[in-house]
């Protein structure tokens, strides 16, 4: 099993979680997150400044995006990921990144159910 990890423009979440689940794996998490890469909070976007008392601009820049979080068995991974390549591709500076974590252990907590039977 592999956890999946992809940060994605805002407006790519919805578009993004049916093609998952198209490919199937409908489980995921979703939050809000703000982060900022190489560009370093280039203003592509309405950014958030974690330091809004900095009024010149010195603070970091960070943009609003979406963290999608999900556990995958490993002969889906590949699939996983070139489909959220596919769907979030636009060869722009902020389509995102994809992490790939190992995964020791899954539970689903109201059976007991372990490993892949839990995700």
């Amino acid at each position: 099993m592999k956890e999946v990890i992809a940060i994605i423009r805002m407006n790519a979440i919805q578009k993004t979680k049916r093609a998952v689940a198209d490919v199937g794996s409908p489980s995921a998490t979703v939050e809000r997150v703000f982060g900022r890469g190489k560009q370093k909070g280039l203003h592509l976007f309405p950014p958030a400044n974690i330091n809004p008392e900095d009024s010149k601009g010195n603070g970091m820049r960070y943009i609003p995006k979406r963290m999608l979080t999900m556990v995958v068995p490993d002969d889906k991974v590949g699939q996983v990921i070139e489909t959220i390549m596919e769907t979030n591709r636009t060869g722009m500076i902020g389509d995102g990144r994809i992490f790939v974590c190992p995964v020791k252990e899954a539970i689903r907590i109201r059976t007991g159910e372990r490993g892949e039977e839990a995700i």
